[in-house]
């Protein structure tokens, strides 16, 4: 199973510096995630910090984990991956994923009906604009009518895998009916692999006619430390913070964990930040949705992925610590990462 790694900065040359740390230590790809900096922003600073190998080939890929697929233009978002493909010499990844509708809305001012449609649409699109034909026609719940247009550069690839994330039955089936890949919420124990994600993905066909180059990527917040206590406190705000989250309050409610829901809920309604609602989450809860505890315990619970996950993404716990903190547990992450390999 490859280890994966979305790397933290408080800088962006700090974040660099991490994905080379992530790259020394083996990691097979480097994530960007999209809330407080632009997914491509980091991954092109990342493509440009890491090494590439003789013959184009990158020791590390790098992806976007997830760039919001509704806040720009498909054309724009396909443009931004032929460049990235082109920057890191054939390395990137292009994961997408729709967000919750006040997202959208509230913070972006972008439609957010029908998004099981819209994001189809949206591959669909993403596919004819990097096949570079003319003209480029889509109709659906997003369309696009493209004349006298052609991309005058000439791609690295002729196919960059497209990555969706989704943790609802219906997204994850999409996800194995037209993307190469599928990439879990970093809450995502090995149960809900099991139990939810395969039933779904293999409803959407991911194995029909003997594909087997689809990659599913398991994601789980590592919080590595000697004493499990503190690796415990450290995740405690990531669980919190979802836990306040209205959508994601069926997975904890079924898992035996309502209540911290409503407290969650009630608390930021009362005004208390989103990523500081850790207290009210017990360590049974930390236990069911993260990694946490010493390395010899963090390993064993990556193990439990192996035959489920083609490969899991790993984070340092930073919700609601200081940077410091943050950074600590980043290098513990990077050790064990690095013993794994």
């Amino acid at each position: 199973m490859r280890l994966d790694l979305q790397p933290w900065g408080e800088t962006m040359a700090e974040l660099v510096a991490a994905a080379r740390a992530a790259e020394s230590a083996g990691a097979g790809v480097i994530w960007a995630p999209e809330l407080h900096r632009s997914a491509f922003t980091t991954a092109t600073a990342m493509a440009a910090g890491t090494q590439k190998e003789s013959g184009g080939e990158g020791r590390v890929g790098v992806g976007t984990g997830i760039a919001l697929a509704f806040a720009r233009s498909a054309m724009l978002t396909a443009m931004a991956a032929a460049d990235l493909d082109e920057l890191s010499g054939g390395r990137f990844r292009l994961g997408l994923g729709t967000g919750v509708a006040r997202l959208n809305q509230d913070w972006h001012g972008v439609p957010f009906e029908r998004p099981l449609p819209r994001l189809r649409d949206t591959v669909a699109i993403v596919r004819a604009v990097l096949a570079g034909g003319d003209p480029i026609n889509h109709r659906g719940v997003r369309s696009i009518r493209v004349r006298g247009w052609r991309r005058p550069y000439p791609g690295v690839r002729e196919h960059i895998p497209v990555y969706l994330a989704g943790v609802g039955p219906a997204m994850v089936a999409l996800a194995g009916e037209v993307a190469d890949g599928w990439i879990a919420h970093e809450l995502c124990p090995p149960a809900e692999l099991r139990d939810r994600v395969w039933p779904a993905l293999r409803s959407g066909h991911v194995r029909r006619a003997g594909r087997t180059d689809f990659d599913v990527v398991a994601a789980a917040c590592c919080s590595v430390d000697p004493d499990p206590a503190v690796a415990r406190r450290r995740a405690a705000n990531v669980v919190g913070f979802y836990a306040s989250v209205r959508s994601y309050a069926p997975t904890f409610a079924a898992a035996g964990f309502g209540q911290v829901c409503e407290a969650a809920a009630a608390a930021l309604k009362a005004g208390r930040p989103a990523d500081e609602l850790g207290g009210l989450v017990p360590d049974a809860m930390v236990d069911a949705f993260v990694i946490a505890g010493t390395p010899g315990q963090c390993a064993d619970r990556i193990a439990a992925y192996d035959g489920l996950a083609d490969a899991i993404k790993l984070s340092p716990p930073s919700y609601g610590l200081p940077a410091e903190e943050t950074r600590e547990a980043q290098e513990r992450l990077l050790e064990l990462v690095g013993s794994l390999r």
